[in-house]
């Protein structure tokens, strides 16, 4: 039975799905700019930098005032709500500076975590007080997404079914909302790599914690065209005493996507569709309810594993139907960071550095898609040119026997006028094949 009473307008879903499929467009991942201040305190500190308003003003005009041809590689960030209303130093609020290089401006829209009474430490995400009065006022000042974190660890007994369902009722509750204030929500669940847990128990806790989040969000009436998910990439943790390899954090991840994000239905989508682009275009599957794409948080891992895990993921043979990009702070901050150290004068070359680390972490990425669409595109051309050859009105084969050599039954029609002269080298091969064919049918089978 359909749902009686619809949350969402088809003209509020169009939006959505729109700008769901700009953030996560070919070649395009999300830059997550929305640390907190205590969060930026640790940053800065790593370089002896002060964390004062003014310093953090200007790292992030450092990054948003970088190339424009940064939104090559970036489709979207993710702003603090003191960022948001900052300016540059030629006084243009930053969130016009971002819209103005043709990037989508987000928010954070979380107050941190609180403690959930009757576990062994676990949390819960606050903030859905006046949370839809918010939403209402950030799209009036520009932001067409947000972001809501929700935080469950590994340990024993951890993440209990209290806290998973929790969090995933709290994050199915935030992207309703933010649904119907206009806002894309990117749906975090992040578990902790912290521990020294192996990669199959953090696989298994992901597909209990994503299946609770779906599970959710189907409850809730979320719209699911107009989401995106930023999970973690099933990692051992810290202290694992075993290291993994990019193929096998690869293998876990996708393999746990595979059992608990929405896909399309098997065989919807032809391979002459998918040679077009359908599945390396970022965009939604209008009849499957796929969420737009799949953004990973780097979760702690440095510059160079963020981008050799996810480009692995993107070389797994398993079937994906969404687009795998990235949502990082840190895997794209760090270089820039390292590089400023502060000093206006090393300004132009940590913006260098960042948009160095956006290119490396995108064209890792799609190093394999390139080579994949390309086949997949001559395959599909292959196909059109024998599908032409054997179903074409002027080809055609209407019956066979095997005493054919002394009474064929096979009839051919005329050449049409269109192939009287031959066509282009490309081609020419085929021309002659059905050519010569006609010549055996005059001499074998003469027209009646």
């Amino acid at each position: 039975m359909t749902h009686q009473y619809p949350s969402l307008s088809p003209e509020q879903k169009q939006e959505l799905a729109t700008i769901a499929q700009r953030i996560v467009a070919p070649g395009k991942g999300i830059l997550a700019a929305d640390e907190s201040t205590g969060t930026m305190a640790k940053r800065l500190q790593k370089i002896n930098v002060e964390n004062t308003e003014e310093n953090r003003r200007y790292f992030r005009d450092l990054l948003f005032s970088v190339d424009p041809s940064i939104s090559q590689h970036v489709g979207g960030v993710i702003f603090f709500h003191e960022t948001l209303y900052q300016k540059s130093d030629k006084g243009v609020l930053f969130p016009k500076v971002v819209k103005d290089k043709g990037i989508v401006v987000g928010i954070k829209v979380d107050k941190g975590t609180a403690g959930l009474n009757g576990t062994d430490g676990e949390t819960t995400t606050q903030g859905l007080d006046g949370l839809s009065e918010r939403c209402a006022q950030y799209k009036k000042d520009g932001c067409d997404f947000a972001k809501w974190r929700c935080v469950l660890k590994i340990a024993h007994g951890c993440p209990s079914p209290l806290a998973i369902a929790e969090n995933a009722n709290v994050l199915a509750r935030y992207a309703s909302i933010c649904q119907q204030n206009g806002l894309v929500p990117i749906v975090e669940p992040e578990i902790l790599p912290d521990g020294d847990h192996d990669l199959q128990r953090c696989q298994y806790v992901t597909e209990k914690v994503l299946a609770a989040v779906y599970k959710a969000l189907s409850d809730h009436h979320v719209y699911l065209e107009g989401t995106l998910l930023k999970p973690n990439m099933v990692t051992a943790g810290h202290s694992c005493p075993r290291k993994y390899t990019p193929q096998e954090v690869a293998m876990a991840t996708v393999t746990a996507l595979r059992r608990t994000v929405p896909a399309a239905v098997p065989g919807r989508l032809s391979l002459m569709r998918e040679s077009r682009g359908a599945f390396h275009s970022g965009g939604t599957n209008a009849k499957s309810g796929l969420p737009a794409g799949i953004c990973f948080l780097s979760g702690g891992q440095s510059e160079e594993e963020a981008s050799l895990n996810l480009n692995a993921m993107n070389q797994t043979p398993l079937h994906r139907p969404w687009k795998l990009t990235f949502s990082y702070g840190r895997a794209l901050q760090a270089s820039a960071l390292a590089a400023w150290k502060g000093q206006p004068a090393n300004k132009q070359a940590a913006q260098e550095a960042f948009f160095t680390r956006a290119k490396v972490v995108i064209e890792t990425r799609d190093s394999f898609h390139t080579l994949e669409s390309f086949m997949l595109q001559a395959f599909a051309l292959l196909f059109k040119f024998f599908f032409f050859l054997i179903f074409h009105k002027s080809f055609r084969l209407t019956a066979w026997h095997p005493r054919a050599s002394t009474s064929p039954q096979v009839r051919l029609t005329r050449l049409p006028a269109s192939l009287s002269t031959p066509p282009a080298t490309s081609t020419r091969s085929a021309w002659t094949a059905l050519t010569a064919l006609q010549q055996d049918q005059q001499a074998f089978c003469p027209t009646r």
